[in-house]
């Protein structure tokens, strides 16, 4: 059984038309990297599956359960995609980690808003908070930063906010975890180090959804990929059949022509 199922998303700003008839699936572990050059719709619909922004019909399924069927506007409450987004973890390319706060309490923060909800908060609010505090402490630990859970964002460096935004991402422990070009914020001399987390999350087997200009990088941990071009899948397979053999010519020129050199 397909973990996530996307089918027929269609999604339109005006007359302009980013995302047609989008339709793709993905097994529990495994790896789909989106490429495309911009303006194709990669970030768009990632917005769109984690209820950021709205499809134009189409239907989403996590784990058999249809999260969104956009036909039905009697389903597009923000109490419902709140709950709903729950099932993805967002790392976006601007890091998005709240500056007032320490790096620990960003990791933190979502999971204390969780647990209010639970009937026995008041009751046992102190055990909670201290297993949560241990949960994200261990996040941290994954991604390197023990050392800095006390900093601000301000304190680190791009790599290092990166790697404390991809703690935050998995504190809610997420079904699918996507990732929005996590390198095109940095240096070249930081985006080592953020891949070399993500490279250990494919080892861990997470379910992840990628988008990327990383070529190397993407060769490298893709059981899929999905090459997207003016808003279409123009060519989907196996990392190999994508580079190596491309069908289409219009992916041949991205990954070899201009837009790859």
């Amino acid at each position: 059984m397909a973990v996530l199922e996307v089918k027929n998303i269609k999604k339109s700003f005006g007359n302009l038309k980013v995302l047609e008839d989008i339709s793709f699936s993905l097994e529990k572990g495994e790896v789909l990297v989106i490429i495309g050059s911009s303006g194709s719709g990669k970030t768009t619909l990632l917005r769109c599956l984690n209820f950021l922004e709205t499809p134009d019909s189409g239907q989403i399924f996590v784990n058999d359960e249809k999260l969104l069927d956009a036909g039905d506007k009697l389903e597009q409450n923000e109490g419902e995609k709140r709950r709903k987004r729950l099932h993805f973890g967002l790392v976006f390319q601007s890091f998005n980690l709240f500056p007032q706060y320490t790096v620990l309490r960003n990791v933190m923060l979502a999971q204390e808003l969780i647990a209010q909800e639970r009937d026995d908060f008041k009751a046992n609010k102190k055990e909670i908070l201290a297993e949560i505090k241990a949960r994200s402490q261990q996040l941290l630990a994954e991604v390197g930063l023990t050392e800095k859970e006390d900093f601000y964002p301000h304190m680190l460096s791009g790599g290092q906010q990166q790697r404390a935004a991809i703690a935050r991402a998995l504190a809610l422990n997420p079904d699918i975890l996507c990732f929005d070009e996590p390198t095109s914020a940095l240096d070249p001399e930081l985006t080592g180090e953020v891949l070399k987390v993500i490279r250990e999350l494919a080892k861990e087997k997470r379910t992840m959804v990628i988008v990327t200009h990383e070529m190397a990088f993407a060769r490298a941990v893709a059981d899929k990929v999905i090459f997207m071009d003016k808003g279409v899948i123009a060519e989907e397979g196996t990392a190999e059949e994508v580079f190596d053999n491309p069908k289409e010519e219009r992916t041949k020129h991205f990954l070899y022509g201009a837009e790859n050199k």
